[in-house]
């Protein structure tokens, strides 16, 4: 039983980076969370949104995907992109792995999103995406019985 949920589509453009982790928040924030949830969900999807648009597409402007559902207390996030795909999920997830290190990007970010998050999961396959799926279980929500 879903409760509720959204789809947002917006350009593969850095500087909407920050307004998909705004847009997530404030769905979110209909479960009430403390600060720290909130923190969680917003640092997380900056780094699936930063993701697809660094490495799924990388010089070309595409279309950056984020489905929300809220069951009961739990958020789910779809963050999803029709980019070039992750050749080798198991290398993309494994901490410091970056495939643009003259970015001088960590490769922290699956690991950033594990962390966040109660639940992970990449899906990708080469020339058509990638999605990542992440869920949030709020503790300061009672989920309903």
């Amino acid at each position: 039983m879903i409760q509720n949920s959204m789809r947002l589509e917006f350009p593969s453009k850095s500087q909407n980076e920050s307004f998909a982790r705004v847009v997530v928040a404030s769905f979110a924030a209909q479960l009430d969370p403390t600060i720290e949830e909130l923190s969680d969900i917003k640092t997380a999807v900056s780094e699936a949104v930063t993701n697809a648009i660094i490495h799924g597409y990388e010089d070309i402007i595409g279309t950056v995907i984020i489905e929300c559902r809220i069951e009961g207390n739990k958020i789910e996030i779809i963050v999803e992109d029709e980019g070039v795909g992750i050749e080798d999920i198991n290398k993309a997830i494994e901490p410091f792995y970056t495939s643009k290190p003259e970015l001088e990007r960590s490769g922290m970010g699956f690991t950033v999103m594990e962390t966040f998050m109660d639940e992970l999961e990449l899906f990708s396959e080469i020339g058509k995406g990638t999605k990542v799926r992440m869920v949030k279980v709020f503790k300061s929500v009672k989920a309903e019985e």
